[in-house]
């Protein structure tokens, strides 16, 4: 079984700055205040470096990579 790594935001945390969508706009749309809208599906293994970045990158730590069975 392969395992997959999802992008998930912690609502609490997330300020909604946008740098997620910035840095991921394949992945990460924003709704009208500026919240990420995540995806469902996995995220492909060519975009996993950028969606590590984007991770790093949140200024309050909201996104996460979690494993997922596909």
């Amino acid at each position: 079984m392969e395992m997959r790594m999802k992008l998930r935001v912690n609502p609490i945390l997330c300020d909604g700055y946008g740098h997620c969508a910035e840095l991921l706009p394949e992945l990460v749309e924003l709704d009208e205040w500026g919240y990420p809208i995540m995806p469902r599906e996995p995220v492909r293994r060519s975009l996993a470096p950028a969606a590590r970045h984007a991770v790093k990158m949140c200024p309050r730590l909201a996104l996460s990579l979690e494993k997922s069975e596909r």
